[in-house]
């Protein structure tokens, strides 16, 4: 928040900040590396890198300020390893181990020496993994280890894989053969004996916070089991995790209390082999307390509290700026005891960054700490009107967050002025937040936050919602093998809340919904849980989340067997047969064997008995015969009387009908009794009536009567009800409001007013009046050509008391009429006399359209339209144009038109490479009205006032994704042709003016068309004139020999004799015929 608040201010210097820093690396060879250092001030620090050869590299950040004489050094701490060559593979010899089947043996791998330890794999020749278990186990130190062999483990490719991820390489060993020679005698058993680690005592040294393995792989045939437990104390199970099959006891994160003795025991039935191991702790150096950044005042003592742990115990200094305060002139106003710095009565020059820092044998830490000595005005950096909401019984937290120097004190009140410090619920933090403690309903309202000695506040508003609340949860269940369970959970949230979470849980675990087997099924508040069985027993627990709180209950599921005997406990459950089906009517215990029952008169019944115990339900017993209890007069009336009348002069009666099972006798029936509540005196009229509703007459509109309904049968009536008062129908409003008047406001709103009228007159409930407002038109239009028919209707309803209304959202400068009406339930009376008025004028809309077009480089027109909603009568315009800078101060420049049939304007002597934003305006006698706005730049010959001069035409290829230029445009130009494109692509065209996008598009080039493209080929002319040529040589030939000598022989005459069907084509030469034709083509 500090460093926040000196940012926004420029004027505010700020020490260095590290914002980012380089982590410890190990580097492998000649390897580049980068190292990122960054840290903000003002002004910009400088950055220098000092290497410390043997501990860390220290980041040194340097901030010197001339004008003040302020140095801040800040430094930071990360550590680097010395290069490392990377691993290589020396040349090895291949090893061959031969042992007897239930011996033991180690396959060790023995990688390449690196300052980052490898992670070591085992695998066969085609790279899967050898198979671990409680008999095959990888150590610690990569080797492989049987604890004894059998005949499946010859093999001749147990490879060692050696995988170094700070160098990425991955070095393969020689393969190793394993084997196992067998024998015909009995493999012999043998007692666990450790072969890692050796020996029965070993000592682990381990640092806070970082992991610790302890290993227990042991030989021995049978194959050993493990059993883990801790000397001195009880081992957490939530601390350890057991892995590779218990060979090994893991610490993920080792703390203080960590530290002790363990003990492995592995057995088998030869016997047993036991370990100890004595863990012990240190701690490199870590912060119980941090000093803190502040803002102080000249005069202000300053208390930075520096403190660390660690083992052993660290030692704390400080500096100032980087140097040791050791090494800096005694002050008397400085005090260090104890890791604490104390400056008394600090001035400007105190402003400086003071840094901490504790080390042990184990590690070095520092933390920088900013102290600005500083006069600033107080803020109060908190939002004004905040709404903070909380739940029943909660922590309610108000922040009032200040920023200044003196640092600024702050007061809270309530608005009910009570002194809130003097409840003990009620706390005022050191930041000046106000802390509620079990808040409540009553502890809703405002409170105010004030800086003393200042006019500055805010306000924070307190809400408090209903806790959560569980009102059926989950009990313990008893359930037998293969039943269903069914846990429930409905709750009670505050209405203000969103609808809540149920989450489920077994014995802590989250439950999810079962797709396949479904065994968990969540029905909304309820969980189901299927065909239970003994893993299914443990503790259910439900918690109702939501935004603001949580609440939890838990139940139980116990699975028991089937019994047939009834217990002690046992109950037994009296079922009735009544008409309508079997109902449970009393639960009385084991031990009874007769009991009294209350049943209702005129019913027939049958009874049979359940009996019942923790176990379940048993089969029903057999039903006794049927029993008819006699008749009996009603017990009840019906509820639910009330008058239900919608016609004048009509009193209806109505009533919630009885259910037949409570009859309780033969002829059932209703006596229906009725009286004016004025009038009648106290003379009752009855009727008598089987259902309901009932209906009379002929008693006046809207009268007020007392009613109420009997039940009776042949046994007597039932007992004496109770009278609610009911009305008849009403009718419609006889009269109208009178002396409606209308008042105007302005030109858009009016107060409408009227005289009640008489209640009487209503004949009815009065609900209210309406005013039925129409428009007509507006002023301006010519009165013989205004409409007849109203342009628009509205209905305003109010209430019955009302004898006013203000209408807004009037069109202005129009004609308006009305009418007041009143109304009832059956509806409205006439209406009142119509009144028109008419609105004033009010200002102008916006222009209905502005085109800009510019016939020259310094000249722009306008065109526009008059208003659609002129709103009065037009005067003029008022047209407001400047130039369009990234600074936007250009100078508005203004034209008035006085004139309002104007529609077009030039401008002149404009910035022919600038853009300009024009607003247009119409003007009224009422003002100005809303603008319309274009913008546009002129253009050297003419144009639309949107291309620039010039521009360059970009395009692309989507295929390619490379943009071509052209040259510069002329905008002059009706037209630009691009050549060389491609047809059937798409281009993406482009028009960029001063180095911006002007104009953006995408456009597709046609298909070629195959038909012309086949048609113009020079090789398909040169074919068909080729044809033409020959067609045209086989008609000559024919003609020549038709015609060759012009006589015939009598033989040939003879011999050519045709039939008449050919001589057509005798009488017309077919030479002349096929040649005419020719021609033609």
């Amino acid at each position: 928040m500090l460093a926040n608040s000196l940012c926004s201010s420029p004027a505010v210097k700020q020490p260095p900040v590290i914002t980012n820093q380089p982590d410890s690396i190990t580097v492998f060879g000649v390897e580049d590396i980068s190292l990122t250092c960054e840290a903000s001030g003002n002004p910009p620090p400088e950055l220098v890198t000092v290497p410390q050869f043997g501990l860390a590299h220290t980041h040194t950040h340097t901030h010197t300020h001339t004008q003040t004489q302020h140095f801040y050094l800040l430094t930071s701490l990360f550590k680097m390893s010395p290069r490392s060559d990377p691993p290589a593979l020396q040349k090895e010899k291949k090893v061959t181990k031969k042992v007897e089947e239930g011996e033991s043996v180690v396959l060790k791998c023995n990688p390449p020496f690196s300052t980052v330890p490898p992670v070591i794999h085992w695998m066969d020749r085609h790279l899967l993994h050898i198979k671990l278990n409680d008999r095959v186990t990888q150590g610690r130190d990569g080797n492989l280890y049987f604890a004894h062999v059998t005949a499946a483990d010859n093999r001749n490719d147990y490879t060692c894989n050696a995988q170094y991820m700070n160098a990425r390489t991955i070095l393969s060993k020689e393969p190793i053969t394993l084997t196992v020679t067998t024998s015909n005698s009995l493999v012999r058993n043998r007692r666990p004996l450790m072969m890692r680690p050796s020996g029965s005592h070993s000592t682990y040294h381990a640092l806070r916070g970082q992991s610790l393995e302890l290993e227990c792989i042991v030989q021995g045939l049978p194959t050993p089991t493990i059993q883990w437990v801790r000397k001195d104390g009880e081992l957490s199970e939530v601390r350890t995790s057991r892995v590779l099959s218990d060979r090994l006891l893991r610490f993920s994160s080792v703390s203080e209390s960590d530290a002790g003795e363990y003990q492995c025991t592995a057995s088998n039935p030869q016997g047993k082999a036991i370990h100890t191991y004595t863990v012990s702790v240190e701690a490199a150096p870590y912060w119980t307390k941090e000093p803190v950044s502040q803002l102080y005042a000249p005069g202000e003592t300053v208390r930075l509290d520096c403190k660390a742990d660690g083992i052993p115990s660290p030692v704390v200094s400080w500096s100032i700026n980087g140097i040791p305060i050791t090494g800096i002139d005694p002050d008397h106003r400085r005090l260090v005891r104890d890791g604490v710095l104390i400056l008394k009565d600090v001035a400007f020059d105190d402003t400086a960054v003071y840094q901490c820092q504790a080390h042990n044998k184990h590690g070095t830490i520092l933390v920088n700490t900013y102290i600005y000595v500083i006069e600033l005005p107080p803020q109060i950096l908190t939002a004004d009107g905040q709404m903070y909401t909380f739940v029943e019984g909660q922590k309610a937290l108000l922040p009032c967050q200040t920023y200044g120097s003196p640092r600024p004190k702050v007061t809270w009140e309530a608005e009910s002025g009570a002194v809130l410090l003097d409840e003990p619920r009620v706390n005022l933090l050191t930041n000046g937040t106000l802390q509620v403690t079990n808040v409540s309903s009553g502890d809703e309202g405002l409170y105010t936050c004030s800086v003393v000695n200042s006019n500055l506040s805010i306000n924070a508003e307190l809400e408090v919602l209903n806790r959560t609340v569980i009102l059926s949860p989950p009990g313990p269940l008893r359930v037998q093998p293969g039943n269903r369970a069914t846990f429930s959970c409905l709750a009670q949230v505050d209405s203000k809340l969103t609808p809540p979470h149920i989450q489920w849980r077994k014995d802590g675990q989250k439950l999810f919904q079962s797709s396949s087997e479904d065994k968990f099924t969540f029905e909304g508040p309820y969980l189901i849980v299927a065909n239970v069985q003994a893993e299914d027993e443990g503790l259910y627990t439900c918690q109702v989340i939501t935004s603001l709180d949580m609440v939890e209950a838990s139940g139980s599921i116990t699975v028991v067997g089937m019994e047939t005997s009834i217990s002690f406990h046992s109950v037994c459950h009296i079922f009735i047969f009544k008409e309508w089906g079997w109902e449970e009517l009393k639960r009385v215990t084991g031990s009874k064997e007769s009991v009294t029952l209350d049943l209702q008169p005129y019913l027939s019944y049958r009874f049979r008995v359940i009996s019942v115990n923790d176990i379940g339900k048993s089969v029903p017993s057999m039903q006794s015969d049927l029993y008819s209890p006699p008749p009996q007069a009603p017990d009840k009336n019906p509820e639910g009387v009330r008058s239900n009348s919608t016609e004048p002069d009509t009193l209806v009666i109505t009533w919630k009908e009885m259910d037949k099972r409570e009859f309780n006798g033969p002829e059932f029936h209703y006596r229906v009794f009725w009286r004016r509540v004025v009038g009648d005196g106290p003379t009752w009229h009855s009727n008598v009536t089987i259902e309901p509703p009932y209906t009379i007459t002929d008693v006046g509109n809207f009268s007020a009567f007392e009613i109420k309904v009997q039940t009776a049968n042949q046994e007597g009536e039932g007992p004496e009800p109770g009278s609610v008062i009911g009305y008849s129908g009403e009718d419609f409003p006889m009269e109208a409001p009178m002396d409606v008047g209308v008042m105007l406001l302005n030109s858009t709103a009016v107060t409408v007013t009227w005289a009640p009228v008489d209640k009487e007159t209503v004949r009815g409930n009065l609900l209210g009046y309406k005013i039925h407002l129409r428009r007509f038109g507006s002023r301006s239009h010519h009165r013989g050509r205004r409409a007849r028919e109203p342009e628009r209707s509205l209905v305003v309803v109010t209430g019955p008391n009302e004898e006013k209304k203000v209408l807004g959202g009037l069109t202005p400068y129009s004609h308006y009429a009305l009418t007041v009406t009143v109304f009832n339930n059956k509806g409205e009376g006439p209406h009142s006399e119509t009144l028109s008025f008419k609105t004033d004028e009010g200002a102008p809309g916006p222009p209905m359209s502005l085109h800009l077009d510019s016939p020259s480089e310094t000249e722009m027109t306008l065109h526009w339209t008059p208003p659609a909603q002129p709103n009065g009568v037009l005067k003029g315009y008022k047209l407001q144009y400047q130039q369009i800078v990234e600074s936007n101060d250009s100078p508005m420049q203004e034209e008035t038109i006085d004139n309002h049939t104007v529609t077009q304007l030039t401008l002149k002597q404009l910035d022919p490479h600038s853009r300009y934003r024009f607003s247009l305006r119409g003007r009224t006698s009422a003002g100005d009205g809303e603008p319309i706005t274009r913008e546009g730049v002129t253009t050297l010959d003419g144009g639309n006032g949107r291309v620039p001069r010039h521009g360059a035409t970009m395009l692309r290829r989507r295929s390619s994704g490379k943009w071509q230029q052209t040259e510069k445009v002329n905008s002059s130009a009706s037209f630009y042709q691009l050549k060389g494109l491609t047809p059937g692509s798409q281009y993406r065209l482009r028009i960029l003016f001063s180095n911006n996008t002007f104009w953006d598009n995408e456009i597709s080039t046609a298909e070629m068309d195959v038909r012309a493209s086949f048609a113009t080929r020079g090789w398909f002319i040169g074919l068909v004139s080729a044809t033409v040529l020959l067609f045209l040589v086989l008609l000559l030939l024919c003609f020549i020999k038709r015609n060759k000598g012009g006589r015939y022989s009598v033989k040939d005459k003879e011999e050519g004799q045709i039939d008449s069907e050919a001589r057509p084509m005798k009488d017309e030469t077919f030479g002349e015929y096929r040649l005419e034709h020719l021609i033609v083509f």
